[in-house]
């Protein structure tokens, strides 16, 4: 049989991996600065680019799409050109996908901390980059699926199998979440509104760990463990069971991340169902993954690599031991919104994520510089490290949530709450926020000894070439099945069949659970009283999302006694059917605000954003000082943002868009003659005209500036429905 020659290309896996390295560096410093800021919150005090709310979403987004998102590329492109027996179909679509998604992480690096965001989590950019993100992926796709049709191998493997999958799922979850409607350059509103807009982004959510976080790392799993343990896959009909059960049931889960709130009831059985049944297949992949490496025990005695990889998958088995668990309704209730969650998404990240990264890049770099690992002492150190950092980590985040659950839901014999403020539960878990810190610095320091590990096996080795490689060329596949030939091995050599159904697969979960929440309007009971928010309400609400409000407040009261009694009447579908996008929040690091506005009067608001601390003593909360920075407010685009609302189905007419100004006036003048019932205020706001006299600035009143604007929104929510209820109590 002739042989072909031909060249891996090898170059754009170092790429990638290079990329990947450097980004998990800046992610996860900025994530242990984030560590830090829960202990000093005003530590960098007056900054807006560095407040916690905005270097949130940047954290996250580097540390998936950066640190991870390169990480997939570069184990993707490096193990299919090997089991493919072929160079990837396009070196100019490689480097595109290389640069286009470096630029993307850029444009988010730049993007996120100037407060440009839209507030949906992990979907958190605007849209011209979401735009960029559709078409680099589509390029990812196509030189995936054009280097499967020109393969030596007649056969695709299991590995390729996920990647495949995460392909599809993640076009269809990434473009199906990020419609939006354009107000400018870099502002959009999600086309969807309150209950849909929740269940559209949480099958987003869900998934894009279930599709990016996981399934391509199975198939890394697949490729990578049997390799470095030179053992074949313990089972080929459980990766069969293990891949087409895991992709048909995880698009189902995404609900489980609403149980209690004002998402149909239907709907969240759904999700609970689903997310119950999901254990199997991904226990199943955990199972084929570590029984893969019977027989060579004693050699993760001794190489970090398996060390790392063992770690991983067992991190992974845990993670998805513990999502169907927090899936029932009766531990959802006690773990929502609290640092069981925060622990729970990061046993996945660190362990699952990152130990297989780090154990791919370990074995990588050595093999493609053709040298030895410089200290092999150096990786099991950063192993052991990483290991006790995830401890450190998680752990206490586990005591933290129990904590404030338990203190949560407290009552006296007189039935008052008996921790009825809320930060006496902040105060109590303290210790285990300086216990996660800790944690966090020791993986960081893991890192780092990899970084300086892989530099000097680098500047040891050969320059990175490409590799050269021969095959027999592939002979005519017949499109028949052959006599004896199963049925999925017939599938496993017809890629475009196996693509079509796994976009099935993934496909009717989201259609039954979507469309119908979108059209039947009885899952949206409207409540009359609920209008659109007032032109200055509405720039407030912005203001609310760029600072990133929603890392650490909800606006979703569950029907729970705990919580009617602590924040008022539990939240109704009916009261968001103007929120473009929904702001429910997920995790409570402060308290809830559906029900805050007329609690408090508007001084109290403008002391407490420019001082959390001088009203609600104890709290972590940062002061938000360039919201009193004298100059006026942008209100350029109100008029557009009401259009497109009104495109959206918010009922604005022609005379509220025309009267927008004049009503912006006419309401922050009134929350500036409130501000004057406070003598401080009175004395502060004098002396501050005096100084921008000094200064030869003009000066801005109270009235114009941001501050005022976000008091309005917060003033307004969950007002409509205590005005009914009022009138009905009368």
């Amino acid at each position: 049989m002739e042989m072909q020659q031909f060249y891996y290309d090898n170059k754009i896996v170092k790429k990638f991996l290079y990329a990947c390295i450097v980004f998990g560096v800046v992610g996860m410093l900025v994530g242990l600065i984030l560590a830090i800021l829960f202990l000093f919150p005003n530590l960098t005090d007056g900054v807006s680019f560095l407040s916690f709310g905005r270097l949130r979403p940047l954290h996250t987004n580097a540390v998936i799409f950066a640190f991870v998102g390169n990480a997939i590329f570069a184990g993707v492109y490096y193990s299919m050109q090997r089991l493919l027996k072929t160079r990837m179909y396009s070196d100019l679509l490689s480097n595109i996908n290389f640069w286009g998604w470096q630029l993307i992480i850029v444009a988010a690096a730049v993007t996120l901390p100037l407060g440009i965001t839209t507030s949906k989590e992990y979907a958190e950019l605007e849209w011209p980059i979401d735009i960029a993100i559709a078409l680099i992926w589509v390029v990812f796709g196509i030189n995936m699926i054009m280097t499967i049709l020109k393969r030596r191998e007649r056969h695709i493997y299991v590995a390729i199998w996920f990647y495949i999958a995460t392909f599809v799922t993640v076009a269809i979850l990434h473009i199906f979440n990020s419609l939006e409607l354009p107000v400018s350059a870099l502002k959009s509103y999600s086309v969807y509104a309150g209950v849909q807009d929740a269940l559209v982004q949480w099958w987003y959510g869900h998934n894009a760990v279930a599709f990016f976080l996981t399934t391509p790392f199975l198939g890394l799993m697949y490729y990578f463990v049997p390799k470095v343990a030179n053992r074949p896959v313990y089972s080929y009909r459980l990766s069969i069971i293990h891949f087409w059960s895991l992709i048909f049931i995880y698009i189902w889960a995404g609900p489980h991340h609403l149980l209690y709130t004002a998402l149909p009831d239907w709907a969240q059985n759904l999700g609970v169902v689903f997310s119950v049944m999901l254990i199997a297949p991904s226990w199943g992949g955990m199972i084929n993954g570590l029984l893969t490496l019977r027989g060579v025990w004693d050699k993760v005695r001794t190489d970090a690599v398996l060390k790392f990889f063992v770690v991983g998958i067992t991190g992974y088995g845990m993670a998805t031991f513990e999502g169907p668990m927090l899936s029932l309704k009766n531990v959802n209730a006690i773990a929502h919104f609290t640092d069981w969650i925060i622990a729970h998404v990061h046993v996945g990240a660190l362990a699952w994520n990152g130990f297989m990264t780090f154990g791919m890049i370990y074995w990588l770099i050595p093999r493609m510089t053709k040298t030895k690992l410089f200290s092999e002492k150096l990786a099991n150190f950063h192993f052991w490290i990483g290991t006790l950092g995830i401890i450190l980590y998680a752990l206490p985040l586990y005591v933290a949530g129990f904590t404030q659950a338990s203190m949560w839901k407290q009552f006296n014999p007189d039935g008052t709450l008996v921790y009825g403020n809320f930060l006496e539960t902040v105060t109590q878990i303290m210790p285990m926020y300086w216990m996660r810190a800790i944690g966090g610095t020791l993986y960081v320091v893991g890192l780092l000894v990899l970084v300086y590990n892989v530099i000097r096996t680098v500047a040891a080795g050969s320059k990175v070439e490409d590799e050269l490689a021969e095959a027999p060329a592939l002979a005519v596949i017949s499109p028949k099945r052959l006599k004896g030939e199963k049925w999925h091995s017939w599938l496993e050599r017809k890629p475009i069949q196996f693509t079509i159904l796994s976009l099935v697969a993934i496909l009717i979960g989201g259609i039954i659970q979507i469309i119908p929440t979108i059209v039947v309007k009885s899952n949206i009971p409207t409540i009359a009283s609920v209008k659109p928010y007032t032109p200055l309400e509405l720039q407030g609400r912005d203001l609310y999302i760029r600072e990133g409000c929603v890392g650490c407040h909800s606006q979703m009261i569950r029907p729970f006694r705990s919580e009617v009694v602590r924040y008022g009447d539990y939240s109704k579908a009916g009261e968001y059917v103007y929120d473009h996008p929904f702001l429910w929040g997920s995790k409570r690091t402060g308290p809830d605000l559906h029900r805050l506005g007329a609690k408090y009067n508007d001084n109290w608001h403008f002391n407490h954003m420019w001082d959390p601390q001088s009203t609600s003593p104890g709290s972590i909360m940062p002061g938000y000082k360039w919201l009193y920075d004298n100059k006026a407010m942008d209100h350029s685009l109100i008029e557009k943002k009401m259009e497109v609302m009104v495109t959206l189905g918010v009922p604005y007419s022609d005379e509220d868009i025309k009267n927008a100004r004049l009503s912006i006036e006419k309401q922050s003048a009134e929350i500036e003659k409130n501000l004057h019932s406070d003598p401080d205020f009175v004395k502060s706001y004098e002396e501050s005209k005096k100084n921008a006299a000094t200064r030869g600035d003009a000066f801005v009143p109270m009235k114009d500036r941001e501050i005022t604007a976000l008091i309005a929104y917060l003033q307004r929510l969950g007002t409509d429905i205590k005005v009914k209820e009022t009138a009905q109590n009368k």
